[in-house]
């Protein structure tokens, strides 16, 4: 159990939440949700202890898990080591005990000290901690021949992987994860789903995945109107509940309103009169009737509209016996895509998906490669043919996208490029859809965060609207707002779409045909389903009876 009792904390002159008492209970799965700016962040780390709050208290149990947000923090170490530092008591006595051990002479103190580690060891499980270890690692697709090497040398998303591992070894009491599925592919969510609903302990977590909230969460602990309210159920109960109790205080709040103004409307005819007990009786009222101040909310909602210039024709791309591979740099040549043909109609909506490093982002680079009007590098095939149809327009988001917005600018000029008709105000009303108001419009592309990079180059697709989206992993940085805003306009949006992503909820309303990424280097294919997830799900389901 953690209990925070009366915890008030600003940002500068900003308040973020005030007098704040709330346990979370042993047993419960909470989802800590709210706008960006709200500070769920700085919650999670006061009930980490990384930060104090400016007021009040925060009781959390001895033991916690936490998942670290600095990739590079355990570089010099062994990708298992790191996962078994998540158990500190256990690994500062493995260490221990190893100097103990290396000594050329021991001491009876040291025999004394090593019969000490040797209890903790065995208390903390630290015998079979490798293989525990290794199990953990194993489910989220860190494959065995990994575990041995440095940390320095795995990619980012392996990296979160571990630590993601590391947050969940040695059975702690609470588990605290920030954004726990950033970089993982939908089988390694999956697994982290079922671990945590078998979870005895008490699991804290902020993310933007909804259907990870709704799978996973029993409650939530939603971080708005300058205080922290908890609901029961998954985020989705929690939007229903929050709604009806603002509108039922709004709705409280204008009849007030209207029996107040009649009764001070009585008052300033009849204070001068005869009648000065009925004033003073309806003066008493109207203080007691006094309105509820509703503080503000900090939500903030995008609104993504695509829309086509013109429609392509029926016919958007043909490609047959597609091939690319890489050559690592041991100077082996790694098949990704092998011999892949398919057709795309006008109107489709493929999502890619697969397990990370399977060659979603590649097929779409090879598609790309002569793609009228891409500009991005790194695009090309080895051999087969690609055909692009009558009037395709493409409006493509690199999974790379701060790569793509160029340094030095302000986002305003940044986007006013690519369309040098546009005026001042449509470029600003363009901007404002996407929460650059005002003079955020002015800021400089170097400062803009990964979540403002993305919502500019939605700016700029809804500029040129194209026929053609191609989105790689367009979610990584946006708040729940702003992929639910996103996941509403691919579904209205009338042209064609290449979708990469891990989102569940993206995957199963937005996509009506499957590219799915399965098998390894011997066995690699995609399979074409054309057809939406739902029917896709139903299909491996009566393939595997």
């Amino acid at each position: 159990m953690i209990s925070v009792s009366n915890v008030t904390m600003r940002y500068g002159s900003k308040l973020l939440f005030e007098d704040v008492s709330v346990t979370f209970t042993t047993g419960r799965r909470y989802g800590l949700t709210g706008p960006n700016g709200a500070g769920k962040s700085t919650f999670m780390k006061c009930l980490t202890g990384e930060i104090d709050p400016q007021k009040g208290t925060v009781v959390r149990p001895k033991k916690i898990g936490v998942l670290k947000q600095n990739q590079y923090e355990f570089d010099a170490y062994r990708v298992i080591d790191t996962v078994i530092m998540g158990n500190k008591g256990l690994w500062d006595a493995l260490e221990e005990r190893e100097v103990i051990y290396n000594k050329a002479e021991m001491t009876d103190e040291d025999g004394s000290r090593l019969g000490e580690l040797e209890g903790i060891v065995g208390d903390e499980d630290g015998y079979e901690a490798e293989a525990n270890a290794a199990v953990l690692l194993q489910g989220l697709d860190i494959p065995d021949e990994l575990h041995e090497r440095k940390m320095s040398e795995l990619q980012g998303g392996q990296k979160v992987r571990v630590l993601l591992a590391q947050a969940l070894f040695g059975n702690p009491q609470a588990l605290l994860l920030d954004e726990p599925t950033n970089y993982l592919d939908l089988e390694s969510i999956h697994w982290l789903q079922d671990f945590l609903v078998r979870y005895n302990g008490t699991v804290i977590t902020i993310s933007h995945d909804r259907h990870f909230l709704n799978a996973v969460c029993t409650n939530i602990a939603d971080i708005d109107y300058e205080t922290i309210i908890t609901y029961n159920g998954g985020y989705d109960d929690m939007v229903l509940q929050k709604t009806s109790v603002r509108a039922r205080i709004e709705s409280q709040n204008e009849q007030r309103e209207k029996k107040i103004a009649q009764l001070n409307d009585f008052i300033a005819r009849f204070s001068a009169g005869t009648r000065s007990s009925q004033v003073n009786s309806r003066k008493k009222e109207v203080e007691r009737l006094a309105t509820t101040e509703l503080a503000r909310s900090n939500i903030q909602r995008p609104f993504i509209a695509f829309k086509m210039e013109r429609p392509s024709g029926k016919n958007v791309l043909e490609f047959e016996g597609v091939n690319k591979s890489y050559t690592q740099k041991d100077g082996k040549v790694e098949h990704v895509i092998n011999n892949f043909s398919a057709a795309i109609q006008r109107g489709d909506k493929v999502v890619l998906m697969g397990r990370n490093g399977q060659g979603k982002t590649t097929l779409l680079k090879a598609l790309l490669a002569n793609g009228p009007g891409v500009e991005e590098k790194d695009v090309s095939i080895d051999s087969g043919t690609v055909k692009w149809g009558h009037e395709v327009q493409i409006g493509y988001f690199a999974q790379d996208h701060k790569g793509s917005i160029q340094l030095g600018m302000t986002a305003a000029d940044w986007l006013h490029q690519y369309d040098p008709k546009a005026t001042k105000e449509d470029i600003r009303g363009i901007l404002g859809q996407m929460l650059f108001r005002g003079e955020e419009g002015l800021k400089k592309t170097d400062a803009l965060s990964g979540g403002e990079a993305a919502r500019l180059l939605f700016c700029k697709i809804m500029l040129q609207k194209p026929n053609v989206l191609v989105l790689d992993e367009p979610t990584n940085h946006l708040d729940l707002e702003s992929i639910n805003a996103l996941n509403q306009a691919i579904q209205k949006y009338e042209g064609t779409v290449f979708l990469v992503t891990h989102d569940q909820d993206l995957i199963e309303e937005a996509g009506t045909r499957i590219w799915h990424f399965e098998g390894g280097p011997d066995n690699f294919r995609i399979t074409d389903h054309k057809g939406p997830y739902e029917e896709y799900q139903q299909q491996l389901a009566m393939q595997a009876k």
